[in-house]
């Protein structure tokens, strides 16, 4: 059975990482997605001492949650495409911290923001920039042996595994894979969702549950904080898919639930929709068909 994990995010924001960790592991999940991203806050994450870093791994130890996997969107203020130079500096700083902090706590995956650039202009110099910088985060990751995986954004740039594939052609290494964002994937009507996951089965190192509103001539599409089932995604299909493809990976739930009054509801309700589709896929077993499915995965 495939493990389910949580993203940090979707956690109140004032726990610390042993609380953390018992939160998740009391609804459930097997693990956490820690979130590194463009405030200054979580920023902070990437210059944790030594003391700070084993008061985290001690955490994983005694709770039994791993965090598996590193959300780095810090890029979006600091991307690897920029044409400021010191802001290029910046991200290959940014990188290179990760990579070493995710070797210290024993993650595996890092999920890098498939943006050349996101508040600048996006041209072809800033698309060579993006992959050249690519390039050497990818070598300094496989000195660590931790994987870059780049997800399927809400940015045209990387909007398809398709357009993951033709980077990857040039950096043809194993520690570059894809982290595919199911409601990513499913919000732009140029792709074919199946055809996707079918062509980047291979690369796929976790999955993204989310679920989002399509773009439209009229409508920019809607990305984050979508209830699950008001939105596009065929969950049903894209799970049954992955099966078929014996994709036998980790999913993460994707939720902004930190600052919700009732944070647990919300994730409970995002369970009672999700349980249901992946036991049905056949990444769940059935032991857990009781009267408090919506407290256990």
């Amino acid at each position: 059975m495939s493990m389910i994990g949580l993203y940090e995010k979707a956690t109140p924001k004032d726990l610390n990482w042993r609380e953390r960790l018992l939160f998740a592991k009391k609804l459930g999940f097997d693990f956490v997605e820690l979130s590194i991203d463009e405030t200054d806050d979580r920023l902070k994450r990437l210059d944790w001492t030594l003391a700070e870093r084993k008061e985290v791994v001690e955490a994983i130890y005694e709770t039994g949650v791993k965090i598996l996997s590193l959300c780095l969107s810090a890029h979006r203020r600091y991307p690897l495409g920029s044409t400021d130079q010191q802001k290029r500096k910046t991200a290959m700083t940014i990188m290179k911290k990760a990579i070493n902090l995710a070797s210290d706590l024993g993650i595996r995956c890092i999920q890098l923001a498939g943006y050349d650039v996101y508040y600048e202009e996006k041209s072809l110099r800033s698309r060579a920039l993006f992959i050249e910088n690519l390039q050497e985060a990818v070598a300094l990751a496989s000195e660590k042996g931790v994987v870059l995986s780049i997800e399927i954004m809400d940015d045209p740039f990387i909007n398809s595994i398709t357009k993951y594939l033709k980077i990857k052609e040039q950096i043809p290494s194993p520690y570059l894979q894809v982290y595919p964002d199911i409601g990513n994937l499913s919000a732009w009507p140029e792709n074919d969702v199946g055809y996707e996951l079918e062509k980047g089965i291979r690369e796929i190192t976790q999955i993204h549950l989310k679920d989002t509103l399509s773009v439209t001539n009229h409508f920019s599409g809607k990305f984050k904080e979508v209830p699950f089932g008001d939105g596009c995604v065929d969950f049903e299909g894209c799970l049954r898919t992955l099966k078929r493809l014996n994709y036998n990976g980790s999913f993460v739930v994707e939720m902004w639930s930190e600052s919700s009054d009732d944070p647990i509801a919300e994730i409970e309700q995002a369970k009672k929709f999700l349980l249901p589709k992946l036991k049905e896929a056949g990444y769940l077993d059935g032991s857990n068909d009781s009267s408090d499915e919506t407290t256990s995965l």
